[in-house]
C-alpha cells in the first residue's frame, strides 16, 4: 500500500481506526494531524465519536488560521500548529491516551526503550513535558520546547503521550513502540527486575543479503505459501503479536528456498507480493528481507524437521526475555505439549553466533528466548508455528498473572511422564 498516495483525511482516518480499535484511545480521546505541503493542517474533529468517523469529519485548518469542514477542529489543535512552528521538519502529529503510557504519566516517568535494540532506534530520546490545561496555549508552548530540543516523542505529564514523525505513519510507527515499550517494561516488573541494554548492545550487528536473484515462475506451492502467510501475518498484528513493523515468519518450500517477510513494511497491510523469496543465499531482486533473514536460513540448513519459523516480540513473553526469570512450560498440559523445553539465549548470540543458536531447535526444543531480542518459535509447518506462538503468549500471560494470585505449582514429573507417554512426545 502506498500509504504517502492517500488524502490527509484518509491517512488519518485510518491511523484513528487502528489506534481506537486496539484500545489506545477512547471514544472522545486522542487527535491526529498532517501538515500537507502547501501549510493546510489537516486534523481530528473536536466531540465527535473516535469509532464512527469518516474522511469527511476531518478538518482542515489553513496556514491563515481559517477552518474548513463540517465541525470544530480537535480543542488541542494549538499544540499541533506549535509543534509545526518549532519542527519544520515534522509533517505530522499523534497524541492519545493509551493505559500503558498513562500509567508512566501518572507517576511521572518515561518508559524504558532500552531494554530492545529496535526500540531505541525507533523513538530516539523520549522526553517529558510539565502538566498544562488540554486546550491552552501554556500547553502548546510546553509541548513545544520539548519538541524544539530535537525530541520526536514526548510524554505529558497526567496525561499521555504526543509524537512527531515526517509522516504519520512514522509518527504512528513511534507512539505504537512507546506504548509496547510500556507494556513490556509493567509486565517485566511484576515478575522480576528488567535489564537494560548498554549502550554497544543497542547497536544491532546484523548481517545483510547483498546477492540477488531474478525470479522465474511462481509455482501453486509458492502462491499458497504468500497467501497464509500474509493471512497470520496479519492475525498476529490484530492480537498484538506483532508491532507494524517487527515481527517476522518464514516458510520453508519443497525446493529448498524460502519466503520471508520484508524489512521495515507495515505488517498490518501486507501483501503476498511484498514477501520476499530467498533462494541459494541470494534475496529476490528489488526487495529487502527481514534482518533475521541468515538466522532463518542456518535454522532450515541444521533442522531438516522445521519448515516455518516466526520470530515476535510479544509483551508477556519478552517479560521474561529482559528480566532473569525463567519461562517453564510446565503449567497446564497444552503449554508443555507444544512448548517443552524453553531455554534462554545470551544476547547477540542470535547474529554473531547463529549457527550454535540454530542447533537449538531439536524436536524437544521449539522455541527458544533470546536475552533483550526476541522470541524465535519454530514448527513443521506454517499453522502449527503460529499455534505455538499464541499458547507461548497465553502460557506467559497466565503465568504473570498467577503471580498476583500465589505460589505457582508446576505438574509434577508424574504427569510429566503421563503427558510425554500419552503424546508420544519422547
Amino acid at each position: 500500500m502506498r500509504f504517502d498516495l492517500l488524502h490527509p483525511s484518509d491517512q488519518i482516518l485510518m491511523m484513528m481506526q487502528r489506534i481506537y480499535s486496539y484500545g489506545m484511545t477512547t471514544t472522545s480521546g486522542g487527535n491526529l494531524s498532517v501538515l500537507d505541503e502547501n501549510g493546510d493542517m489537516w486534523i481530528t474533529p473536536a466531540g465527535i465519536d473516535k469509532g464512527e468517523l469518516t474522511r469527511q469529519d476531518m478538518v482542515c485548518v489553513k496556514a491563515d488560521g481559517t477552518i474548513v469542514g463540517k465541525h470544530k477542529p480537535s480543542s488541542e489543535h494549538p499544540f499541533h500548529m506549535l509543534v509545526y512552528r518549532k519542527r519544520p521538519d515534522l509533517r505530522a502529529v499523534v497524541h492519545a491516551h493509551p493505559p500503558a503510557l498513562v500509567a508512566f504519566s501518572i507517576v511521572r516517568q518515561i518508559p524504558n526503550v532500552h531494554l530492545l535494540p529496535n526500540d531505541h532506534r525507533i523513538c530516539g530520546m523520549v522526553g517529558m513535558a510539565e502538566y498544562g490545561l488540554p486546550g491552552s496555549m501554556e500547553l502548546g508552548e510546553k509541548i513545544a520546547a520539548v519538541f524544539a530540543e530535537g525530541i520526536d516523542t514526548v510524554m505529558l505529564e497526567n496525561h499521555g503521550v504526543v509524537v512527531g514523525g515526517a509522516d504519520l505513519f512514522q509518527a504512528f510507527q513511534r507512539f505504537e513502540t512507546l506504548e509496547y515499550c510500556a507494556r513490556l517494561e509493567i509486565k517485566a516488573r511484576r515478575i522480576g527486575t528488567p535489564v537494560s541494554l548498554q549502550p554497544a548492545e543497542l547497536v544491532e550487528k546484523r548481517e545483510e543479503l547483498q546477492e540477488e536473484f531474478v525470479p522465474g515462475t511462481c509455482t501453486s506451492e509458492e502462491r499458497e505459501a504468500r497467501r497464509e502467510m500474509c493471512k497470520l501475518i496479519h492475525r498476529s498484528y490484530d492480537q498484538r503479536l506483532f508491532t507494524s513493523t517487527q515481527g517476522t515468519f518464514s516458510q520453508r518450500l519443497s525446493d529448498g528456498s524460502f519466503i520471508i517477510t520484508p524489512f521495515d513494511r507495515d505488517r498490518k497491510y501486507l501483501e503476498p507480493a511484498d514477501l520476499v523469496r530467498i533462494q541459494n543465499g541470494k534475496k529476490e531482486q528489488g526487495k529487502t528481507p527481514s534482518r533475521s533473514v541468515r538466522f532463518h536460513q542456518y535454522i532450515y540448513d541444521t533442522q531438516p524437521h522445521v519448515n516455518s519459523v516466526i520470530i515476535a516480540h510479544p509483551p508477556n513473553i519478552m517479560a521474561f526475555a529482559v528480566t532473569n526469570e525463567e519461562f517453564d512450560s510446565r503449567t497446564i498440559p497444552e503449554s508443555y505439549i507444544l512448548l517443552r523445553n524453553i531455554p534462554k539465549l545470551p544476547h547477540g548470540d542470535l547474529y554473531t553466533a547463529p549457527a550454535l543458536a540454530a542447533k537449538l531447535f531439536r524436536m524437544d526444543t521449539p522455541i527458544v528466548i533470546a536475552e533483550n531480542d526476541c522470541v524465535i518459535v519454530t514448527g513443521q509447518t506454517l499453522l502449527n508455528t503460529f499455534d505455538r506462538l499464541e499458547v507461548a503468549e497465553y502460557s506467559a500471560k497466565a503465568i504473570i498473572s498467577a503471580r498476583a494470585l500465589g505460589e505457582i505449582i508446576h505438574m509434577e514429573p508424574a504427569r510429566i511422564e503421563e503427558i510425554e507417554e500419552a503424546f508420544h512426545l519422547k
